[in-house]
């Protein structure tokens, strides 16, 4: 003789919490941009990095004010008003740093994009500093006219370009065509301006 199955419970075994996400450090952002660009973006997908970009502005700045010749002479003749002039200076970066991002994610949104501010704002800032800083590190110990210079400028640049084409893509779900479009226009300018041009 068969034993009937037990009677079906209407209790319901209770759903599985997501595993939350573990926090992205500004170091392994930073680092991260690297040696494994695609994995850290997957990662950081619809999170702020203010934090982030605000000391890449800062360590930025501060090597770029650094291999101004203007302000080695003025901190020869009057340290305090050196101070006050890279301080200038670093808030001037913090300012177009914030325009880039912002203008970033207002093109972005133009072409279709659904990305929320202040990760693409932010991460944008921050992908842009990463990857500018070793032609910043270069040109404070050797001639920016130097051809290891140039060359490291125009590395540096495409290997930006493709990381802010990839930010833009995953941020605002545009394809890779649009994506490119929307960051275009900044970086050629910076490229232009900053990097090719006389600010240095």
């Amino acid at each position: 003789m068969s034993v009937p199955p037990p009677p079906p419970t209407l209790v319901q075994p209770a759903p599985r919490e997501p595993a939350p996400r573990r926090r992205l450090w500004w170091h392994r952002l930073i680092l991260g941009l690297w040696y494994r660009p695609v994995e850290v973006m997957d990662e950081a997908r619809d999170r702020s990095a203010w934090g982030a970009a605000v000391l890449m502005c800062l360590i930025s700045g501060g090597i770029g004010v650094l291999t101004v010749e203007a302000f080695r002479q003025q901190w020869s003749a009057n340290r305090t008003m050196a101070w006050q002039l890279a301080g200038l200076a670093e808030a001037g970066v913090l300012a177009a740093s914030f325009s880039l991002g912002a203008v970033t994610h207002a093109i972005a949104r133009t072409l279709g994009g659904n990305g929320r501010f202040a990760p693409t704002a932010s991460l944008f800032i921050v992908l842009f500093w990463v990857t500018d800083l070793p032609r910043l590190a270069l040109a404070a110990l050797l001639p920016t006219g130097t051809t290891f210079v140039q060359a490291a400028t125009w590395t540096t640049w495409g290997f930006g370009y493709v990381l802010a084409v990839l930010l833009i893509r995953g941020q605002h779900h545009l394809s890779t065509r649009k994506s490119a479009a929307a960051v275009s226009v900044q970086m050629l300018a910076a490229l232009a301006l900053l990097k090719l041009g006389p600010v240095r």
